[in-house]
């Protein structure tokens, strides 16, 4: 899960935008490369209108809701599964698109989307967390840091507004697996999180950037590629944790919401995104890895420059949880917040 989470101004969409010439996004903020937009209009007369979510909830309701209006969605994993399973997506035949030639042999065939019907991916990273460098100078290689923080951290680390990722980290922390429906291993997790809490400044996946770099927290839980982008192209005294427990995995695909009204537009886009020159221009906009074939030459990130993306301990990718699994997860949230 993503990524961006910067303020934007959306051109407000109709709900049922008809006209051929159209193409409508909702995508995670700020997260298309606004030259590609550009682009893509350039070359094919169509119109592009973008609008943004922050979180994969806020997608899936919106979709729940119907009507939507969009076109082309950008879901997680396992959020793009719950939404296949409920009917909420068009089968595009996506194996069949020009752009899955250019998908990694090892994103087909995926457990979400297994005989590769629904999506093409955009870009895959982990979640983890930050730490300024200027107010702490110890060591980041275990979750422990966050969850566990020693005086010079207390009051001085954020979290998400949301449980997916959290959730995840502290199970990869505990040793408790993901999605369990042990309800006495989800109350470990309910444990660690409720003995952080005392120590959390704030539960917030809003201005990050600015709250880690400018030292308003020094601990933030983030995401790889926006930790990297702040510190590579602003130089902010910032680094990313490699915790020997591991990271959480993430996985965003373009996907076509169910009675999408430019269903054609929205495949036009998904091939014209996963060409290697484009693919290229949105790897160094976006920050994050590509599940496609990028021009590596014109990469503006290298593990050598970016070691964010390119993670030397483990990653284990978020799962579509069972309703029991998902109900505990909720349980803790709920809990933990009261």
């Amino acid at each position: 899960m993503k990524r961006i989470l910067l303020a934007s101004t959306f051109l407000a969409l109709p709900l049922a935008a008809q006209a051929e010439g159209e193409l409508n996004l909702y995508v995670w903020s700020d997260s298309i490369s606004p030259e590609l937009i550009a682009k893509f209009t350039a070359e094919t007369g169509i119109k592009v209108n973008v609008d943004g979510y922050n979180s994969n909830e806020d997608l899936l309701t919106k979709l729940q809701a119907g009507a939507s209006g969009y076109d082309l969605v950008t879901p997680s994993q396992h959020f793009l599964k719950i939404m296949a399973d409920e009917g909420l997506l068009e089968d595009i035949d996506a194996h069949s698109l020009a752009a899955y030639q250019a998908v990694d042999a090892k994103w087909r065939g995926q457990w979400w989307d297994e005989t590769n019907e629904y999506s093409i991916p955009l870009a895959y990273g982990t979640a983890g967390f930050t730490v300024n460098r200027n107010l702490y100078k110890g060591a980041v290689d275990s979750w422990k840091v966050l969850f566990e923080p020693e005086a010079d951290l207390q009051g001085k680390i954020a979290m998400l507004s949301y449980p997916d990722e959290i959730v995840g980290a502290a199970q990869l922390y505990l040793g408790v697996p993901f999605c369990t429906e042990d309800s006495a291993e989800m109350k470990k997790v309910y444990d660690l999180l409720a003995a952080q809490k005392p120590f959390v400044a704030a539960y917030t996946s809003d201005n990050i950037e600015n709250r880690i770099a400018g030292g308003e927290v020094a601990a933030h839980f983030w995401w790889d590629g926006n930790s990297m982008k702040i510190r590579f192209n602003d130089a902010a005294p910032i680094e990313y944790a490699m915790p020997k427990e591991g990271l959480v995995g993430w996985l965003d695909s373009m996907v076509v919401p169910k009675g999408a009204p430019n269903v054609e537009n929205a495949k036009k886009f998904i091939d014209f995104m996963s060409s290697v020159d484009n693919a290229t221009v949105q790897y160094n906009f976006y920050g994050h890895s590509a599940p496609v074939a990028i021009d590596v030459s014109k990469a503006k990130y290298t593990p050598e420059n970016a070691p964010e993306l390119f993670p030397n301990v483990p990653v284990e990718f978020s799962r579509t949880c069972s309703p029991a699994a998902q109900d505990l997860v909720t349980k803790v949230w709920t809990q933990l917040l009261q």
